[in-house]
C-alpha cells in the first residue's frame, strides 16, 4: 500500500477504563500506547510506544490540558464510513485487482480502516457518468423497476465491502432526483419539486429498491428521505421545504415503509448542511405524526460556501430539541480536485476537525462522501470533481492515500460501533478532542492540533495524568 508523504500528526488513546475507581485501584502504575501521523516526520498512523499515567493533582491555567471523565456518558456511535457511489465503483473496477483487494483492506478489512457504513445512491447523482433511473420514461405502475445498471459495478463492490465488515455491516441510500416525468420541471437536474400526484410512485420506488437490493443479499440498514432538498444543483436535485419533506414522510414514506414490513429501517429527515439543520428539524419534526416515522437527522458540511466556518453549535441545539433522534452526518468532501494537492496535510485537518467537533456535538452516525475517485476526480457527469480519502490513478493502476485517509482512520480504527462518547474537554483553543469508551472498557482519545506550533500538553483523567507532545499539524491516539 503506497503511503502519502504529508506533515499531520495523529495520537489514539485506548483506555481499559470501568468506572471511577479504576484510577485509584492502578494509581502510577498506568501506562498507555500512542499512535502517530506526523507530516514533519512523514510518519503515518506510527505506534510510538507508551506513555505513563502518573497523579496530576489540580491543573493550572497554564497547564495545557485534555480533561476526560469516563464517568459521563453521551450518545453511543453508529459507525463511521463512506460512500460507494457509481464513480466510485466504477474507478474501482477500472483497476489491476491487486489494487481492488488493496484498496478494500484498506477500508474494510482487519487492517484497514474498520469501516462498517455505507452510503450509495439511488438513481444517478452527480458522481455518475450520466443520469438515469430504474423505471421506463412515465411507468406510473413501476411494472418496469430493474436496477440492472447497479448490477455492473455498484452492487459488485458495495458486496465486497458487506463480505470484508460482516455482522457490523450498515447500509443506507440516498436519492438525489426523482425520475424526470415525475418533477414540476421534468427534469432530474437543476432542482424542480416532486409534483403532488406522484408522492405515492415515488414512495413505491423506495421500496422498490430495498426489496431489489436485499433480494441481492445486501441488508438495508436506514435511508434519507432526500439528498440536499434545498439545493437547485446543475446535477440531480429535487427541492422539498421542510413543510413538503414532512407532508411526504407522514403520508406517503413512512406508511408505505411500514406496511411493507420495514417499519425498522432508519429513516433520516434534512440530509443537508448545518445551516438550516434546527429550523428544518423544528419544522419536519413539530407534528408527532410525522415525528414518529423519523429515526435521525442527517446533514452535510457545505454550509461554508455561505459562512466562513461550520456551524456546529446548530448540531447541539438540534440535538436538545430531539434527544430521541440520532444525528448523521451523512456527506462530506473537499471539492475543486486537483491532484498537484492530494499530499496536502489539509485535507486530513478538514476532516478532523469536522469528525472531533461533530462528534462533541451529539452526532452517532458519521459517513464520508466518495471512498475512492480517479485522477480527475470523478468520474462525474457534470464536472464537479471533488478529493477523496483514496485517489486512484487509472492511467497507470498507482493508489494514493492522502491526509483524509490518515486523519479519518485516528478515529474509525480505534472508536468501534456501540462505542459511547464520554465526558472530555480541552483548554486550549488549538487543540480539539474527543474520547469515546468501546464496549470492552477501552477508552479511545484522539487529539489533534491544525496550528503551526508545537503543544505539550496533558491527557488529564480523575487526577492522573499522561505527558503528551501535539506537534504541529497533528492528530492523535492513546492506548492505555
Amino acid at each position: 500500500m503506497k503511503r502519502l508523504i504529508v506533515s499531520c500528526f495523529v495520537i489514539g488513546f485506548v483506555f481499559q477504563a470501568n468506572a471511577q475507581n479504576y484510577w485509584k485501584k492502578n494509581a502510577g502504575k498506568t501506562t498507555a500506547k500512542v499512535f502517530l501521523t506526523n507530516s514533519k516526520t512523514n510518519e503515518k498512523m506510527v505506534d510510538k510506544g507508551m506513555v505513563k499515567f502518573e497523579k496530576f493533582g489540580q491543573p493550572k491555567e497554564t497547564d495545557a490540558c485534555i480533561f476526560v471523565d469516563p464517568d459521563f456518558k453521551y450518545q453511543k456511535l453508529i459507525g463511521i464510513g463512506g460512500a460507494i457511489t457509481d464513480a466510485s465503483a466504477e474507478t474501482f473496477y477500472k483497476l489491476p485487482k491487486d489494487k481492488q483487494k488493496e484498496i478494500i483492506e484498506a477500508y474494510y478489512g482487519k487492517n484497514g480502516l474498520g469501516y462498517t457504513v455505507v452510503r450509495t445512491n439511488m438513481n444517478s447523482c452527480d458522481f455518475s457518468s450520466d443520469s438515469y433511473t430504474y423505471v421506463q420514461e412515465n411507468d406510473n405502475s413501476l411494472k418496469s423497476f430493474n436496477v440492472a445498471h447497479d448490477e455492473k459495478y455498484k452492487i459488485p463492490m458495495i458486496k465486497e465491502a458487506q463480505k470484508s465488515i460482516g455482522k457490523d455491516f450498515t447500509f443506507y441510500f440516498s436519492p438525489w432526483s426523482p425520475p424526470a416525468w415525475m418533477k414540476s420541471n421534468k427534469s432530474m437536474l437543476k432542482g424542480g419539486r416532486l409534483e403532488n400526484a406522484f408522492y405515492q410512485t415515488w414512495a413505491d420506488y423506495y421500496i422498490k429498491f430495498i426489496k431489489e437490493y436485499e433480494r441481492r443479499g445486501i441488508n438495508v440498514w436506514g435511508l434519507t428521505v432526500q439528498n440536499e432538498p434545498m439545493a437547485t444543483q446543475t446535477w440531480e436535485s429535487c427541492i422539498y421545504s421542510a413543510e413538503e419533506e414532512g407532508e411526504f414522510l407522514k403520508n406517503n414514506l413512512g406508511p408505505t415503509l411500514w406496511k411493507n414490513g420495514f417499519k425498522d429501517k432508519k429513516v433520516m429527515i434534512w440530509d443537508h448542511n448545518r445551516d438550516l439543520i434546527y429550523q428544518r428539524a423544528t419544522t419536519t419534526l413539530s407534528d408527532p405524526e410525522t415525528s414518529k416515522y423519523a429515526h435521525g437527522i442527517g446533514y452535510h458540511w457545505y454550509e461554508t460556501w455561505n459562512n466562513k466556518t461550520q456551524l456546529f453549535d446548530n448540531l447541539t441545539e438540534t440535538q436538545r430539541a430531539f434527544p430521541d433522534k440520532f444525528l448523521a452526518f451523512t456527506e462530506g468532501c473537499k471539492e475543486q480536485f486537483d491532484m498537484s494537492k492530494i499530499y496536502d496535510v489539509k485535507l486530513g485537518e478538514l476532516y478532523g476537525r469536522n469528525m472531533l467537533n461533530d462528534f462533541n456535538k451529539g452526532t452517532a452516525l458519521w459517513t464520508d462522501w466518495n471512498v475512492l475517485l480517479d485522477e480527475t476526480g470523478g468520474p462525474n457527469h457534470v464536472g464537479n470533481f471533488c478529493f477523496a480519502p483514496i485517489i486512484a490513478d487509472t492511467k497507470t493502476g498507482e493508489v494514493h492515500y492522502t491526509y483524509e485517509y490518515y486523519y479519518v482512520g485516528h478515529v474509525s480504527k480505534f472508536i468501534k460501533p456501540n462505542a459511547r462518547r464520554v465526558g472530555s474537554s480541552s483548554n486550549r483553543v488549538a487543540l480539539t478532542s474527543t474520547t469515546f469508551m468501546n464496549e470492552n472498557g477501552q477508552l479511545v482519545t484522539v487529539i489533534m492540533n491544525d496550528t503551526d506550533n508545537d503543544i505539550d500538553t496533558n491527557l488529564w483523567i480523575e487526577g492522573m495524568s499522561a505527558k503528551l507532545n501535539a506537534p504541529a499539524h497533528s492528530i492523535q491516539t492513546v492506548i492505555l
